[in-house]
């Protein structure tokens, strides 16, 4: 039986180089693309990314700003899209997909009828695929947007500086960022099992907040807020724990055991998973969500012996001034 915690083999080359050695943070790359194309397969989105988007939208309250344009990064695993148009009912909408399947889905998903397009019925969202994604660091200032929503999101990112650098470039001056993404203590009895008992690493580390607030100014961001809030989870079997897990993703560790364990290892993951049981009876699993904002400030100028603005650049500067 497979592990659910763990992708396929991967078939390497035995004359390929060795890799550098891969720090706890790192992403598989070619297991997060499976990991897209499976859960781009399931009928809904992941149910904890369903809840964590409706806590964070909870938070659009807080800001004063009304986009009149909004980007949602990796939509259909991220959801809240119906939080947004309900916020943002006048904004245009679009979603990047960063995989391809993902974007397939999406497109089909928000594909309208010749009838809803002639009555105008029915929010316009437009769906693109991993190809936008290379040329959003240097959007045109007259397609920026005024929101980035990531939801659940960034911790699948494989280079996360790249991804905030993204993000701030699809971003007109003033506009803000909100997203969500799993701490490093999520799952960490998991983790802890899986090394004791020498089975690998069940999951990737994932960053630190106060790591990701260093990432953000470290993009060009201002004023980057960053919270958590910790979730117990629960369940009265071992089998429906795993069940859950197989549809949040899957395990994209580099340092993971490659490979399919037999049913033999499948029932010692089980009687395993009876050490997280508690007194109440219910096997318990630790999240850590992390949520951050921040905002597009306008550049700063290099003291040169010549320096040029863009005009929207100095119109943004003077308002900022209150001029």
């Amino acid at each position: 039986m497979a592990d659910p915690l763990t992708p396929p083999r991967t078939e390497t080359s035995a004359a390929a180089p060795s890799a550098p050695a891969a720090r706890p943070q790192d992403l598989d790359v070619n297991a997060l693309r499976r990991q897209a194309r499976r859960l781009a397969s399931l009928a809904q989105t992941p149910w904890l990314h369903e809840e964590v988007a409706t806590r964070m939208a909870e938070r659009l309250a807080i800001i004063k700003l009304q986009p009149t344009r909004v980007l949602q990064w990796s939509g259909l695993l991220g959801g809240g899209e119906a939080a947004l148009l309900a916020a943002y009912p006048q904004a245009e909408h679009r979603v990047i997909e960063p995989d391809a399947a993902l974007a397939e889905r999406s497109q089909a998903l928000h594909k309208r009828s010749w009838w809803q397009n002639a009555l105008g019925r029915g929010a316009t969202v437009q769906v693109q695929g991993p190809q936008a994604m290379a040329g959003l660091k240097s959007t045109p200032e007259q397609d920026q947007v005024g929101l980035v929503w990531a939801n659940m999101a960034l911790h699948a990112a494989p280079h996360p500086p790249e991804t905030l650098a993204a993000w701030h470039g699809a971003l007109r001056v003033d506009g803000f960022l909100m997203f969500s993404c799993l701490g490093p203590d999520s799952f960490v009895e998991l983790r802890q099992l899986f090394e004791r008992q020498a089975w690998g690493r069940a999951g990737p580390d994932w960053w630190d907040m106060h790591d990701i607030g260093d990432l953000l100014v470290g993009a060009g961001f201002a004023d980057p807020v960053m919270d958590q809030e910790r979730i117990q989870l629960t369940w009265a079997q071992a089998d429906d724990l795993l069940k859950d897990l197989r549809l949040l993703g899957g395990n994209v560790a580099p340092e993971r055991f490659v490979g399919c364990r037999g049913k033999t290892w499948h029932q010692k993951l089980l009687q395993a998973l009876e050490t997280l049981r508690r007194p109440d009876g219910r096997l318990h699993l630790s999240l850590e969500i992390v949520y951050g904002h921040a905002f597009k400030p306008v550049p700063k100028i290099r003291v040169s012996p010549e320096a040029s603005l863009t005009l929207e650049q100095m119109r943004a500067m003077v308002r900022r001034s209150g001029g």
